[in-house]
């Protein structure tokens, strides 16, 4: 007996001479039209298959495998408590070959894109024990229950070597993948894949449930009721937008603005100096090494900030005037801890762009603090209850640093939601993150699945559960 099947999407000639007396199962001839990541799909997988392990893949294309690195894959698979192993792989773009790694997985490894590159490596019997589990059927996220599924068996092991090949068929940038979990086109998708993300935390003892705490707005005075920060280094060409964006804002309350210079070399710091507002605080911090995260520290610590510390990216704006009254009001309606706004994606000329409208409708009163721990960011703006995110702090990083301290606020506390769209999110081609390269796009998701490990452990602490996953 074979000690693999292979489950390719269509008829592959490019694996290696040995593998081709493996048991080979097309997905275009046994689903027919179903998604190769239903969970039919992987129902009618499993029953085809009969040997112990099962090489299926993941991704679109011809395949193609390193025969000397899998089989050390597969020895270092052997020896280990995991059910399913992942390597790195060669990618072809636009005929041009290049190394692409992938992340270890962690506990918090949970967003439902985590790039497992083009095949895996599962033993059968977990596949099997997993189609006899299943009690709900999903259209779009039957591999994302299998795989969260066998991570709590024992987490996915990760060899580290370039181990498959594939045409990546996806040219688009770093920029524009990002926001394809928030698209409205996959509505349904996201509904689904809430289903089961709900479903794991429940089944590790990571669940939170209501009700949440909400607190007391009048503890403290200030001299303004909110301040926005604009973090903000050399952006000359969209500072002036910025400012004038929260200038125009009418409300019923003082309000002001803290823009921290991270000490910009181009015109930035003249532009700011330029407006002959009192409300414009323009503040250079001593240190030279703060990232986004240090520069929020700096305002919301700052004696002229308000009660309510809200967020505007220096390159992006409100969409009315009316926001930030929209923002405090939710604060006081629901007396919540953080509150998050909808924005719309548009281009350097603020004409709409797809997908247009991020609103994060997933998002419920009951499951919101969890629907967190798989989604990678929480929406814009941002508004904080001063007091509280003075106590909790931001990470001196540069990304992923509200995404901490909304993780660290759900945990315990009441977040609200505005699912209006209150932001116009400027994507051009001097965004930081418009383009990155595979180690730094790895780098911010391995950044952001450590923060979900802590979270998720903390959020099983409070619920007097020890986890026993095996690594």
């Amino acid at each position: 007996m074979n000690l693999f099947d292979i489950v390719t999407f269509e008829e592959n000639d490019c694996l290696p001479t040995q593998f081709k007396a493996c048991k080979k199962i097309v997905l275009a001839g046994l689903l027919e039209n179903e998604d190769p990541y239903s969970t039919q799909a992987i129902k009618k997988i499993a029953e085809t298959l009969s040997a112990p392990f099962v090489l299926l893949q993941t991704k679109p294309g011809c395949l193609k495998v390193n025969a000397e690195l899998f089989d050390k894959m597969m020895a270092q698979f052997e020896q280990s408590n995991a059910a399913m192993v992942y390597a790195n792989y060669f990618e072809t773009r636009n005929g041009e070959t290049h190394v692409h790694p992938v992340c270890a997985y962690q506990l918090g490894s949970l967003r439902d894109d985590f790039d497992f590159g083009p095949a895996v490596l599962i033993k059968t019997s977990a596949i099997k024990r997993f189609c006899e589990t299943i009690d709900e059927y999903f259209d779009h996220a039957g591999w994302y229950n299998l795989r969260l599924f066998i991570s709590r068996m024992a987490l996915p092991l990760h060899f580290d070597q370039s181990v498959f090949g594939i045409e990546e068929k996806d040219l688009r940038s770093s920029g524009q993948k990002q926001f394809d979990y928030v698209d409205p086109r996959n509505r349904m998708v996201q509904i689904e894949m809430e289903k089961v993300a709900t479903a794991h935390l429940y089944a590790i003892g990571a669940m939170l449930k209501p009700p949440f705490k909400t607190i007391d707005l009048d503890e403290t005075d200030f001299k303004v009721e909110a301040t926005v920060v604009i973090p903000v280094l050399n952006r000359e060409s969209t500072i002036a937008d910025a400012i004038h964006s929260v200038l125009m804002q009418q409300t019923q309350f003082d309000f002001n603005i803290i823009v921290v210079n991270n000490h910009s070399t181009d015109r930035t710091g003249d532009i700011i100096n330029s407006f002959n507002d009192s409300r414009v605080v323009h503040h250079i911090p001593s240190q030279t090494s703060l990232g986004i995260g240090g520069c929020w520290n700096e305002a919301v610590n700052h004696q002229l900030c308000g009660r309510f510390a809200i967020q505007l990216d220096s390159d992006d704006l409100y969409s009315d005037e009316h926001t930030l009254q929209k923002i405090i009001d939710k604060f006081y309606a629901e007396k919540c801890a953080m509150v998050i706004g909808s924005y719309n994606m548009v281009n350097f000329n603020l004409e709409t762009i797809p997908p247009g409208i991020i609103d994060h409708k997933e998002w419920t009163d009951n499951n919101g603090p969890n629907n967190a721990l798989r989604i990678n960011g929480l929406g814009a703006p941002r508004a904080f209850y001063t007091p509280l995110i003075r106590k909790i702090g931001f990470p001196n990083v540069s990304y992923g640093e509200d995404y901490a301290v909304g993780l660290a606020i759900s945990r315990s506390y009441k977040i609200g939601r505005i699912f209006e769209p209150l932001y116009l999110c400027r994507r051009w081609e001097n965004n930081t993150d418009a383009n990155l390269s595979i180690e730094k796009v790895n780098a911010h998701n391995q950044y952001k699945d450590s923060l979900r490990t802590t979270e998720i452990i903390e959020r099983c602490n409070l619920n007097g559960i020890i986890l026993h996953i095996q690594h």
